[in-house]
């Protein structure tokens, strides 16, 4: 199928309520294009560089969400468009965000990214660590973000249950953090499931889900 029916095939296995992430990562402008002319228009990228590199060629109405790791020192060149960053690992960056954010005028939307995966490789916080950042005096003084909810990427197995063990833990956690509302906290995204499991992740709550491979094809 072509692109454009791959976009379409998984908008119509999924709720109108889900959100949809196209993951443009090391693909071309041309072909994040194509997907565009068929109605996407919210897109995620790794990379802070390859990012940069794209978004002056594309569409103003593109709503760039960054989902891979983020170092401190490269906020500063997705500040003034990035809409959400899905990676927050540590206080710090979200400190960086503020700052930047504040330079720009703007107020920009995270997610805290859990470990829930069995592999070290991954990044995230674990449980603990992600509710004393929620819980700290140092971030009632952020006025430049707002933390809208969680991310995790389960396990890199065939195991369904493996994964939805991890899911369901994730939306557990979600839950019990929604009570912590304030000016710059709100809980309503829960980013989880990709191109092998996304309708397993929305089974278990997840209510945006990223996908590549499974509408723009292997890289």
């Amino acid at each position: 199928m072509s692109i454009t029916d791959n976009y379409k095939t998984i908008k119509a296995s999924i709720p109108e309520d889900i959100t949809l992430v196209v993951v443009s990562k090391t693909h071309t402008p041309e072909k994040i294009t194509e997907v565009y002319n068929a109605g996407a228009r919210i897109f995620g990228e790794n990379k802070v560089q390859e990012l940069i590199n794209k978004q002056p060629l594309l569409p103003k109405d593109i709503e760039w969400h960054l989902i891979g790791h983020l170092q401190s020192n490269k906020v500063k060149y997705i500040a003034p468009f990035i809409s959400m960053i899905h990676s927050i690992d540590s206080l710090k960056l979200l400190k960086e965000v503020n700052a930047q954010a504040l330079k720009n005028n703007r107020t920009i939307k995270c997610l805290l990214q859990i470990h829930i995966a069995t592999e070290e490789t991954k990044f995230g916080l674990n449980f603990k660590e992600a509710e004393s950042i929620i819980t700290s005096d140092e971030l009632k003084n952020l006025q430049n973000i707002n933390i809208v909810g969680l991310m995790g990427m389960a396990t890199n197995t065939k195991d369904e249950k493996q994964i939805a063990k991890e899911f369901s833990s994730l939306k557990h956690f979600f839950d019990t953090l929604k009570n912590h509302s304030s000016h710059n906290i709100q809980f309503t995204t829960l980013s989880m499931g990709m191109s092998s499991d996304y309708l397993l992740a929305i089974k278990n709550g997840s209510n945006l889900i990223r996908v590549g491979s499974a509408i723009l094809g292997n890289r």
